[in-house]
């Protein structure tokens, strides 16, 4: 069982979420805040798991306050929920620490879902962002070294598949750079995925950006 941190200045958008969320069987309590100091005050004083933010929030935003409890708590999850999928805002909220990032017109189910994936230590960003997601990414992060923890225990092969993935190649690309099947090339971007826990190719980018070398 989980607490649920849900971080909305609208009234009635937080009431709707609460209530997705109320019948969900992996969660224990459903906090509210409807700011980013609100947010910050609840997880200094209540055990949070995940944090549900939205970005557009009155005085400090939800990039700003997301920074601020991860340096709290970098265990909590924080899930950006938000109308805005600009370039910018999408990068910026991968900076700050977030573990997923989701439109506001998203099935709530689905977003129940996300939440719980989120928690158990998947990353989830919403497909109508993912070229997004893969386009920024791969323009910064090209040719750089991860600094990924050693638990990953990606293959010499495999690390050299994720710099390809990063720089926005497709299979049939990487194949050819490194002279081997386009199956063979599948098998190691399957194995990178399960080894970094996550669901799909734009994920692998994300948690590599996230995990750069300073």
């Amino acid at each position: 069982m989980y607490n649920v941190l849900i971080v909305e200045d609208h009234a009635l958008i937080r009431f709707g979420l609460k209530t997705a969320f109320e019948s969900k069987n992996f969660i224990d309590e459903i906090f509210e805040a409807s700011s980013g100091e609100d947010a910050i005050n609840m997880v200094n004083s209540h055990n949070i798991d995940a944090v549900i933010m939205d970005l557009g929030l009155p005085s400090m935003n939800g990039i700003e306050a997301t920074k601020v409890i991860k340096s709290i708590n970098n265990q909590i999850k924080v899930i950006i929920l938000t109308s805005h999928n600009s370039e910018e805002e999408v990068l910026d909220s991968i900076k700050a620490g977030a573990n997923a990032y989701c439109s506001k017109d998203i099935n709530p189910d689905r977003l129940a879902d996300t939440v719980l994936s989120v928690i158990e230590g998947a990353a989830w960003f919403d497909p109508k962002i993912s070229n997004v997601v893969l386009t920024a990414l791969s323009s910064k992060t090209q040719r750089l070294s991860y600094n990924f923890d050693e638990d990953y225990n990606l293959t010499d092969r495999e690390k050299e598949v994720l710099e390809y993935i990063c720089e926005g190649l497709n299979n049939s690309e990487i194949s050819k750079i490194l002279d081997v099947s386009v199956n063979t090339v599948k098998v190691h971007v399957s194995s990178i995925i399960q080894k970094l826990g996550v669901e799909d190719r734009t994920q692998v980018v994300v948690k590599a950006f996230k995990n750069l070398k300073k």
